[in-house]
Formats: C-alpha cells, structure tokens, sequence
C-alpha cells in the first residue's frame, strides 16, 4: 500500500493535506525535478512539496508569479492555486552546478 502511495506521489497524483488540498512531493537532485511534469486544474489548490538532499535549489514558475527556495535535507511546501489553463515551464532558478541550466520541467493545467 505504502509504495502504491508512493508511485501515485511520483506521477503528480499527489495526496490530500489535512485541509484538502492536494500535495504532490517533488524531488529535485542535480539536474533534474522529479516529476519533471506536473498535472493540475485550473482553479483547484495544490501543495508541492520539495526536498533535495544535493545542494541549495530553487523552484520558479513564472508564468504562476511563485518561486521557492529548496534547502538541502529541509521539506518546503508552496500553496498557490493556478488560475491559468495551458502548459508552463518551471525551473532551478539557483545555481546548483554545472548542468543547471537544463534543470526545468512542465505544469500542465486543464
């Protein structure tokens, strides 16, 4: 059951926090954010919730107006709710080493 959770946090399924929203985990490591893609509504609330255990990261979704520092072994959580539909680039905006500038991914927002 518990790697069932887990698969469904990897895919951007997420899990409900305590005041319903959604919360996906979000991996990130040099050079990548694992999911690298992730699925929203427009409208709905979500949780991300990162951590890395490599070095000082950053999250930025301009498109959304949000960013976030990721501190090594230290769980952030950014609430924010898309009031957009399409699909948005987000990325290291840190400089966490070289490869960094191909650390990026998607939110797809229906």
């Amino acid at each position: 059951m518990v790697a069932g959770a887990a698969l469904l946090a990897a895919a951007g399924a997420g899990v409900l926090a305590q005041g319903g929203e959604r919360v996906i985990k979000v991996s990130a490591r040099k050079f990548v954010f694992t999911p690298n893609e992730i699925k929203l509504r427009k409208g709905e609330p979500v949780i991300l919730e990162f951590m890395t255990e490599d070095v000082f990261m950053g999250f930025n979704a301009p498109d959304f107006n949000v960013r976030m520092d990721i501190v090594p072994a230290k769980t952030t959580r950014l609430r924010f709710t898309p009031d957009k539909a399409g699909t948005f680039v987000f990325l290291c905006d840190v400089f966490c080493g070289d490869g960094h500038e191909t650390m990026s991914g998607k939110i797809v927002v229906a």
